[in-house]
C-alpha cells in the first residue's frame, strides 16, 4: 500500500512511501483489540477506593441492648454496618485492576488498530520536520493544515523531539507520542493517523520486518 507524503503546508511532495501489508493490511482481530485497550485502561486506573470496615471504625464494643426481651432485633456494638456511622460491608480496598497480556496478542490489537486506520485511509504521511522552539500557535497552523478540519490526531515520531512535544501539549486536538509508545488505545481514538516518514522504518523494526 502506497501513500503519498505531504509537507507542513499540507501540500504533495512528489513522494510515496509503502506501507507493509503485514503491519496495515492484515485481517483485524477485534477480540484483541479489546483485550489490548481493557488492559491500558486498567492499568490506568489508580485503585486507591477505600471505605472503612468495622474493625476500623472508633466506637465503643460495649452491646448496645439486651440480647432478648425487646422486641427488636438483637444487635452488637456500635460499629455494625446496620447503623449510622458503622462500618461498611464488603466496601473497596486498595487493588491493583492490572491483568497479564501475551506480547503476541498486543502486537495482534495494535497490527489491527493499524489496519483499520489503513482501511478507512485516515494514515497521513507527514515529510520529517523540526521546531525551533515550543510555539502551540506554530503547532496548531500546521495541525489545521494537514488534518483538514480533524480536530483529534495522533503524530507519531521516530524518537523524542522536544519541541514539538512541548508545542503540542496544550493543543487539545493532538497528541504527539513516539514508535515505542504507541498503543491500541490511542490510535483507535484519533481520526486521524499522522506518521512522520522516518517513523515507518522504526515501526517496520518494531514488529520485526526489514
Amino acid at each position: 500500500m502506497k501513500v503519498a507524503v505531504i509537507n507542513i503546508e499540507g501540500k504533495d511532495t512528489g513522494k510515496k512511501v509503502e506501507l507493509n501489508n503485514s503491519i496495515f493490511g492484515i485481517e483485524p482481530n477485534d477480540h484483541a483489540i479489546y483485550l489490548d485497550t481493557k488492559q491500558y485502561l486498567a492499568n490506568k486506573r489508580q485503585g486507591t477506593s477505600k471505605t472503612k470496615e468495622r474493625s476500623e471504625i472508633t466506637g465503643s464494643t460495649r452491646k448496645i441492648k439486651r440480647q432478648k426481651g425487646t422486641g427488636t432485633a438483637r444487635a452488637g456494638n456500635i460499629k455494625s454496618p446496620i447503623f449510622r456511622g458503622g462500618g461498611r460491608t464488603f466496601g473497596p480496598a486498595p487493588r491493583d485492576y492490572g491483568f497479564k497480556l501475551n506480547k503476541k496478542v498486543k502486537q495482534l490489537a495494535r497490527k489491527s488498530a493499524l489496519s483499520y486506520k489503513a482501511k478507512e485511509k485516515k494514515i497521513i504521511v507527514l515529510e520529517d520536520f523540526n521546531m525551533e522552539a515550543p510555539r502551540t500557535k506554530e503547532f496548531a497552523g500546521v495541525h489545521s493544515l494537514i488534518n483538514q478540519g480533524n480536530k483529534n490526531s495522533l503524530y507519531v515520531l521516530p524518537e523524542q523531539n522536544k519541541n514539538i512535544y512541548l508545542s503540542s501539549r496544550n493543543f487539545t486536538g493532538a497528541k504527539v507520542v513516539t514508535v515505542s509508545e504507541l498503543n491500541t488505545y490511542d490510535i483507535l481514538r484519533a481520526s486521524n493517523l499522522v506518521l512522520a516518514e522516518s517513523s515507518i522504518d522504526v515501526l517496520n523494526r518494531t514488529f520485526g520486518i526489514s
